[in-house]
């Protein structure tokens, strides 16, 4: 990894800044360590409602002008919200930069809140809830967060409820940040062509008078949760299903090898164990994944597919077959090899994405307090030999630790639908 550069301001806001000579586009972000496990019972979704707000006014512009400031000369801006962490983002040509850094810095310590875009945007907030809940391929995967992580704030979906989001007003915006914004925890990340100092010099004239923000929360740890299978019917055609358990926090030695693991089973290669199990020889599926996230005190795994009613027993068969297949037999000299060369590869070809390494550059510095060169990635699981393998997955793929979620079609729905 070509080396980065840091810089932290007096009010402890860090700036991290990837100088990368043949590019004409700048990337810069606010990453802040904040998320939607922050929220307490009464404020579920207030952390996205925020995402959302950020754009609708702040001090010195409306709405239009915050939409309209980087559009206007061909750049992107964006923003996110996970489980832990909130993104501000733009990409630009970098003669723009100082724009983006002056928008962004503007939405994300200076909105306002106004009563009359909030109500606007519960509006479309509830849309984009009936677009998910609309959607099983989507909507499984948050209800499963539920099913593995309980009423654990990480069980939370990141939408909140209906009744919370009708519920939201500027004061509870003003108290949810004032809980949880610490400057500390708040980084600029940047990849650009431009000389590092005359990034800082930029950035200085917008972040240099922010004040020291402080917020003393402590996440909740997650202790555990049983072992749930969960049915429910819906009015859909296909069932979807997901499996899965809780796996390594963020930086656990094992979350490495285990994410070559996964990767093994069900990524996104069309070579994939599940793939070749269940859609290359049967044709149960169109599509079947299996991915692993890692939080600051666990992880989730999870399979997801999608299949017809009449072949979900046999599929889930298929996938315990496959997850039991890791547990009792080792990998190949050659399987090893292939498998850690497919990885690295993917990892490599990821770190040529100039925004993607720029969020991720933010995201790790908060969450590990470095940023792990391609190197010493690609020498752990260089490391990893067939007894690790097998060690992991007898440790999260057995059967009796695995929760399942599992969406049937509604008989009547189906029935009506074939009459139609």
């Amino acid at each position: 990894m070509t080396e980065f550069e840091e810089y932290t301001f007096p009010n402890g806001i860090r700036v991290l800044h990837k100088q990368v000579e043949n590019t004409k586009i700048a990337h810069c972000g606010f990453i802040l360590n904040i998320g939607s496990r922050d929220e307490k019972p009464h404020q579920v979704g207030i952390a996205h409602f925020w995402e959302h707000m950020a754009f609708k006014g702040t001090k010195k512009r409306k709405a239009y002008h915050i939409l309209n400031r980087l559009d206007s000369v061909g750049g992107e801006v964006n923003a996110y919200t996970t489980k832990e962490k909130i993104c501000f983002y733009a990409s630009l040509l970098d003669e723009h930069f100082e724009k983006s850094v002056d928008l962004l810095s503007d939405i994300t310590f200076n909105s306002i809140f106004p009563a009359k875009e909030i109500e606007k945007e519960r509006s479309v907030i509830l849309e984009e809830m009936s677009m998910y809940k609309d959607d099983p391929s989507d909507a499984i995967q948050d209800e499963f967060d539920e099913v593995v992580f309980g009423d654990h704030p990480l069980g939370y979906n990141i939408l909140g409820t209906k009744d919370s989001v009708k519920k939201f007003t500027k004061t509870d915006f003003d108290n949810f940040i004032r809980e949880n914004l610490d400057t500390e925890q708040v980084i600029l990340s940047s990849v650009s062509k431009l000389p590092f100092k005359k990034v800082i010099k930029i950035v200085g004239k917008y972040l240099g008078d922010i004040p020291r923000l402080k917020a003393n929360k402590n996440r909740e740890v997650f202790k555990g949760h049983p072992v749930q299978h969960i049915i429910k019917t819906k009015q859909i055609s296909q069932s979807h299903c997901a499996i899965g358990t809780t796996s390594f926090p963020q930086d656990h030695p094992n979350r490495i090898p285990f994410f070559m693991l996964v990767n093994l089973l069900g990524g996104p290669g069309m070579n994939s164990r599940l793939n070749l199990a269940i859609r290359e020889k049967y044709g149960f599926v169109y599509g079947i994944d299996a991915g692993v996230t890692s939080f600051q005190d666990t992880g989730l795994f999870a399979i997801h597919f999608a299949t017809e009613a009449e072949t979900l027993k046999r599929c889930r068969s298929l996938v315990n077959k496959e997850l039991k297949r890791l547990r009792e037999k080792p990998l190949g000299s050659l399987q090893l090899h292939a498998a850690k060369q497919q990885i690295m590869g993917q990892l490599a070809m990821s770190e040529e994405s100039n925004l993607g390494f720029m969020l991720m550059m933010g995201k790790s510095m908060l969450d590990l307090k470095r940023i792990d060169s391609l190197n010493s990635i690609f020498d752990q699981i260089k490391a990893v030999d067939a007894n690790k393998i097998m060690d992991l997955s007898n440790e999260i793929f057995t059967e009796e630790q695995l929760s399942s979620l599992t969406f049937m079609p509604d008989p009547e729905f189906l029935a009506q639908k074939e009459e139609d």
